[in-house]
């Protein structure tokens, strides 16, 4: 450690800030309007620093001070540590204003390839410093990242049963109707269960949380489905739709989204409802940041469902 670093290490901070505010203005007034205080105070304050240091710091020459040969061998050291000071200040404030951090988050692949890449984007876009990590899972696999802090946020479709999460409602949605813009079903506004009673259907395969809810809507209709193409994902039922392979009644939104052409998509109904939740771990709260972009994120989609 440099003698400069030693002596300085007895100065407290107040006086640190005082000799830095001297050397910085070059008078007394100068740094009592720095430091908006009295310039008797500063002049204390410089009094005590220098007995306590058994130094002269400053020369008093035409109502000026001039630093000594000690000031100045101190003074890098000083200001190495308030340059420290004013950095910890802009990340404070670029912490608390969400402008710096990282976000890591996993979500269903419909969620991470639609919307979800679209809100954070545009939130990225915004916030050049911020770092993002957007991770396309199966469900289960993102409540596993979660419970293990491998992410921050997970976006997922009901239901989650799990006792080491918290959940909020995101948004609740309706399955639709996908057909090829030249289909008989093309040119309806709506889309009703026995509506697509004549056509191949594609949908979800059992195992998929969506399939039993639309077996329901089905049997409710008596209706027997021709359910010839089954699929883990919308996404690859969207795709058979779009060549002809039948009516996709799916989750629409990756087509909202992606704008996929050759292809439409018509409400349902009865509908069938479902609820995409936002999880985190119980025992980790939410970063600054993070909260500021699940805000981002309510917006955007509050703006493209509503306008």
């Amino acid at each position: 450690m440099s003698e400069a670093l030693e002596r300085s290490s007895t100065m407290n901070l107040r006086q640190l800030e005082v000799f830095h505010a001297i050397m910085v203005t070059g008078s007394v007034t100068a740094a009592a309007d720095l430091l908006n205080v009295s310039q008797p105070a500063i002049s204390a304050i410089l009094k005590h620093c220098e007995s306590r240091l058994k130094l002269k710091l400053f020369e008093r020459t035409g109502g000026r001070l001039r630093p000594t040969r000690e000031a100045e061998a101190l003074f890098p050291d000083v200001a190495a540590v308030f340059g420290r000071l004013d950095a910890i200040g802009r990340l404070t404030n670029d912490l608390v204003g969400g402008r710096i951090g990282s976000l890591s988050i996993a979500a269903a692949f419909p969620i991470a390839n639609g919307y979800l890449a679209e809100s954070v984007a545009s939130f990225a876009a915004s916030r050049p410093n911020v770092t993002c990590s957007l991770q396309s899972l199966t469900s289960p696999q993102v409540l596993d990242r979660v419970i293990n802090r491998e992410v921050e946020l997970g976006v997922v479709h009901e239901p989650v049963v799990s006792q080491m999460v918290d959940t909020e409602v995101l948004m609740s949605w309706s399955l639709g109707c996908v057909v090829p813009d030249t289909h008989p079903l093309a040119r309806q506004s709506e889309v009703h269960i026995r509506d697509v009673e004549p056509y191949p259907i594609i949908t979800y395969l059992p195992q998929i949380v969506f399939r039993p809810y639309i077996d329901r809507a089905f049997s409710d209709a008596d209706i027997a489905p021709f359910v010839t193409m089954q699929v883990s994902i919308a996404l690859t039922g969207i795709v058979l739709a779009r060549f002809g392979a039948g009516v996709a009644i799916v989750d629409t939104m990756l087509v909202d989204t992606l704008g996929i052409p050759g292809v439409v998509t018509l409400p349902l109904v009865p509908q069938i409802q479902a609820k995409t939740l936002l999880i985190s771990a119980k025992t980790a709260p939410r970063s600054l940041v993070m909260n500021d972009f699940v805000d981002h994120l309510k917006r955007s989609l509050h703006m493209s469902r509503h306008g």
